[in-house]
């Protein structure tokens, strides 16, 4: 593991501006360049994002300012002007963080690479074996003229003391009882994260009722209040499974997260916000891949996710983000996941 210890910073970079406007994953990822730029550099490090995700970003001590916005970069054109940045640090690449390095024109600035080709080959061409590096490492090969380099300790996410959730106050909000309630309070439940923001990357509920029929209990259901209805049928239909889709915070369902036994997710931001966490992961994949470069990332020399998916389907990946539902009306990458192996993958200790 390199050592993280303040750089000389010959080039003079003393206050940085670092653009990630979403989403909640995406801006997890970028952790490992906001510790590094604070702890190599001693740098003031600024961040440009959009409102709802302030909260992430102002709970990280590496992070001295965020700025942001709720639509246009124009909301925050005033204080960008204002800011005698020495760098800027793209990690978004679109028309809006185009907007800003053009907004800070005189500012030198660093893009990250989005590998659009590679990721197009892959979902035109079905070709899994181009090999895109994981987007950590594009961001930090971003910010590296900077000069900074990896640090191999993986990622952050803060819980802020009072959003961190005692686990009896979760099982009484849960109405855990008996073995259930003992279980959660002792951490021995499996997180089993319903959400992801497009429909292609999420388990069908009647898929993720039946896996939690088969996994060991107890088992806490996590998501935002889009998933709190099938959380509640599915808590319903099946003992020791519980609910707690839509009843806390990001940074609550975050300290659940931490305090769990074990988290199976699809590809979404809990699951690396469980990857900061250094928990065991069996993360679903359905019409986007892994190869993609967002799977768990963890520590340098550490492995604690096992990637579940669909093998010899020849309409994977059909993009690289998502769709509001499947372009070839089967949905097989995420029917046809088996249950019975990520049960057993599961019960591991």
């Amino acid at each position: 593991m390199i050592s993280c210890a303040p750089s000389p910073n010959p080039a003079g970079y003393k206050k940085i501006l670092v653009i990630r406007f979403s989403s909640i994953g995406d801006i997890v990822l970028t952790s490992p360049v906001l510790r590094c730029l604070k702890q190599q550099l001693g740098a003031e490090v600024h961040v440009l994002t959009k409102e709802p995700f302030r909260p992430i970003l102002e709970a990280n001590p590496y992070v001295d300012r965020v700025l942001s916005i709720r639509r246009k970069v124009g909301e925050a054109a005033a204080l960008l002007r204002e800011t005698p940045y020495d760098a800027v640090v793209d990690l978004h690449g679109n028309l809006r963080s185009l907007q800003v390095r053009l907004l800070l024109w005189r500012t030198p600035s660093f893009v990250f690479d989005k590998q659009n080709i590679a990721k197009w080959r892959m979902v035109r061409l079905k070709s899994r074996s181009v090999r895109i590096p994981h987007v950590v490492d594009r961001y930090l090969a971003a910010a590296a003229p900077l000069g900074i380099v990896p640090d191999g300790q993986g990622l952050d996410f803060f819980i802020p003391p009072g959003q961190e959730l005692e686990l009896p106050r979760l099982a009484a909000e849960l109405q855990a009882e008996g073995a259930s309630r003992e279980a959660i309070e002792a951490g021995r439940y499996t997180a089993l994260v319903l959400g992801a923001a497009h429909a292609t990357k999420r388990l069908p509920p009647e898929k993720a009722l039946a896996l939690c029929r088969k996994l060991p209990p107890p088992v806490v259901l996590l998501g935002g209040p889009a998933e709190r209805g099938e959380g509640e049928w599915i808590a319903a239909e099946c003992p020791g499974v519980f609910n707690a889709c839509g009843r806390y915070s990001l940074q609550q369902s975050a300290s659940i997260l931490r305090q769990s036994g074990k988290v199976i997710a699809n590809d979404t931001g809990l699951m690396h916000i469980a990857a900061a966490f250094q928990k065991d992961i069996l993360s679903l994949w359905g019409s986007t891949v892994p190869e993609f470069g967002m799977s768990p990332y963890y520590p340098e020399g550490m492995s604690r996710n096992i990637s579940v998916e669909v093998p010899g389907l020849s309409c994977r990946p059909c993009s690289k983000i998502g769709f509001p539902k499947c372009p070839a009306g089967h949905f097989s990458c995420m029917r046809q996941l088996d249950e019975d192996y990520i049960a057993r993958l599961a019960g591991k200790k």
